[in-house]
């Protein structure tokens, strides 16, 4: 049984419109392996399969084995292309990643102690400006998620991209652009009857 972080799939080598259309009747979703100084893979994987790792939010931020005839190849899941009218995955995109160089993955904000923050207990409303964040890394110390405590934030305050508390060797992508690409990540909103303050 493959782990939650495991893709199997095996190579294939149609490719065009017709033959995705063929992939996805027989219930397989194409995807493609690309980068890493090596040339990109054409896969196939179990729709089924793809669906049920894909629920877990986990997988989105961490490095996965894409077992591909037998081989596993390190990656991460850059794109995922869904049918918008029915419950289907049409395409993957996984990147190569090696263990010494950098990568870039967007990463889940999970906020914790909304409902006891400072600004919430006096009525104010939890603003979420953003739900993910793009980090720069080594894969071993690529996070799941990163937290966003709320527990000391006030009616009309702010939390920032440099408020965030990152594990070592973890940069925010946007702050290395500079002071104005610090964005709001999350504020408490006084509430509309006006009681909050």
């Amino acid at each position: 049984m493959l782990s939650l972080f495991e893709f199997a799939a095996e190579s294939r080598v149609d490719v065009g419109t017709g033959k995705s259309r063929r992939f996805r009747r027989a219930g397989r979703v194409p995807a493609v392996l690309y980068g890493g100084g090596k040339s990109p893979l054409l896969l196939s994987l179990n729709h089924n399969e793809v669906v049920k790792r894909l629920e877990h939010e986990s997988v989105y931020s961490h490095v996965l084995d894409i077992v591909v005839d037998g081989l596993a190849e390190k990656a991460i899941l850059k794109a995922v292309q869904r049918n918008p009218a029915k419950f289907q995955v049409l395409h993957m995109d996984f990147l190569r990643v090696s263990a010494g160089e950098l990568l870039r993955a967007k990463v889940p904000l999970h906020f914790i102690n909304e409902s006891i923050s400072v600004g919430v207990k006096k009525g104010g409303v939890a603003n979420h400006v953003l739900t993910e964040v793009e980090v720069q890394c080594l894969p071993g110390v690529l996070p799941d998620f990163i937290e966003v405590d709320l527990v000391s934030l006030d009616v009309n305050e702010t939390c920032h991209l440099s408020d965030l508390k990152l594990p070592d060797g973890v940069k925010i992508i946007a702050l290395s652009q500079g002071e104005d690409h610090d964005l709001s990540v999350v504020s408490i909103l006084p509430s509309k009857s006006g009681d909050a303050g």
